[in-house]
């Protein structure tokens, strides 16, 4: 089979759901993927931000194998060894009392939400059923009915409503409409994404989230971080928030959090607003299985030891500043933090960012258009500097391709 057959094979027997760049993937170690017919490529996408550690990092593997051989899924029905030992390793790490573990960056997005409402009504004093959550125009933090019910991106919302109630949209990176909307006695949660990924990688102004933090604590309301994709080292610290010395009241995390090599996502929280969930209120099958917990113990040990942040920081800086030196009419704004990093293209001759990203698959690169107009470049965090220079060339030969 050749990479068309694979491709008209998914179309065939899969929901048509995504549409991804024309190229099959096969392989993957470290910054790089190779497709069926064997060619190579850097990754610059890192499947959104989850593969930080790089593809088939060695010691997360051994990890996931060693477990898998032991003991796969208990349900939380039981206790499992393994499960205290990555709670406690989480909460440490990131400085919280509790963790409640589950699989995916949306799942742990409705268990914030979960957790938020449960403390409004509980400790905050908010009449029952009238919470609210303040959210930001253009987020994104998942595709289930409640998380679209705050978005305000018409293909994810059109025909699939009724919509969920009890959420705010203001701007994002606007504190005045903050501060208005805090005014609301009902107003439980303040949901935000440190830098908006999936919006095109908008970085607020710097000082905005500790301003939004300190609005929020005034008003006892929690400042609730989506760190699903800015997390983990991405941006060139541990989280996103941190640039900013602000620890979130409700802190979630997903993708990276495994490396990639498996669904994990965390929602972490002090006992004051964790202890409010009670038993049977919320869990998840597969949340917290050992696999899950030593896969991302692991996970985190690289972060660490391979001062993947530090790495991120330092070559992010260089990334932005070499993309921006490169003359070409179709290049607008670059903007990002650490290896978060995005290019707004300016279509030239009815070419679009689209086109940009097939022509640099064919080059060795691949990465993808984000609302058409913006290309987002997230390569995995181990990436070394000579590495990353050999890729910059590549966007830089195809943008030239375009003149």
């Amino acid at each position: 089979m050749n990479t068309q057959d694979f491709i008209k094979r998914e179309e065939k027997y899969g929901a048509h759901n995504y549409h991804p760049l024309p190229v099959v993937l096969e392989k993957g170690k470290g910054i790089y993927v190779w497709d069926v017919e064997g060619k190579k490529y850097f990754d610059f996408l890192s499947a959104y931000s989850a593969v930080n550690q790089g593809h088939c990092h060695p010691k997360i593997i051994a990890a996931m194998q060693d477990q898998a051989n032991q003991l796969t899924l208990t349900s939380r029905a039981f206790y499992a060894s393994a499960l205290g030992e990555y709670e406690e390793y989480l909460c440490k790490y990131f400085g919280y009392d509790k963790v409640l573990p589950m699989n995916t960056g949306a799942e742990g997005d409705e268990t914030a939400i979960k957790l938020c409402r449960k403390w409004a009504y509980t400790k905050k004093g908010v009449p029952e059923n009238q919470a609210k959550i303040i959210v930001c125009a253009e987020n994104f933090h998942g595709r289930t009915i409640t998380i679209i019910s705050m978005s305000t991106d018409p293909v994810a919302k059109k025909d699939f409503g009724p919509y969920t109630p009890g959420f705010i949209t203001i701007p994002y990176n606007d504190l005045d409409a903050l501060e208005k909307e805090l005014e609301d006695s009902n107003v439980a949660g303040f949901l935000v994404e440190p830098i908006q990924g999936e919006a095109g990688v908008f970085v607020p102004d710097e000082g905005y989230l500790k301003k939004a933090y300190d609005l929020c604590k005034a008003k006892n309301v929690l400042f609730i971080a989506d760190e699903v994709q800015t997390g983990i080292a991405r941006t060139g610290k541990l989280l996103a928030s941190d640039h900013e010395g602000v620890h979130p009241d409700i802190l979630i995390l997903g993708k990276a959090l495994s490396g990639g090599a498996y669904p994990v996502s965390a929602v972490l929280a002090n006992d004051e607003i964790m202890l409010c969930i009670k038993p049977g209120e919320h869990g998840s099958t597969f949340g917290g299985n050992p696999v899950a917990a030593k896969v991302a113990i692991a996970a985190l040990e690289v972060v660490k030891e391979e001062k993947l942040a530090e790495n991120a920081e330092k070559l992010g800086k260089i990334f932005r500043k070499k993309l921006s030196d490169i003359k070409s009419d179709m290049i607008g704004i670059v903007r990002g933090k650490g290896l978060l990093n995005a290019v707004v293209v300016t279509p030239k001759n009815g070419k679009t960012a689209w086109d940009v990203c097939v022509a640099m698959k064919e080059n060795g690169l691949i990465a993808k258009p984000t609302h058409d107009h913006i290309i987002r470049f997230a390569p995995p965090l181990v990436i070394t500097e000579n590495e990353q220079y050999e890729a910059i060339e590549i966007i830089k030969k195809t943008f030239k391709e375009f003149e």
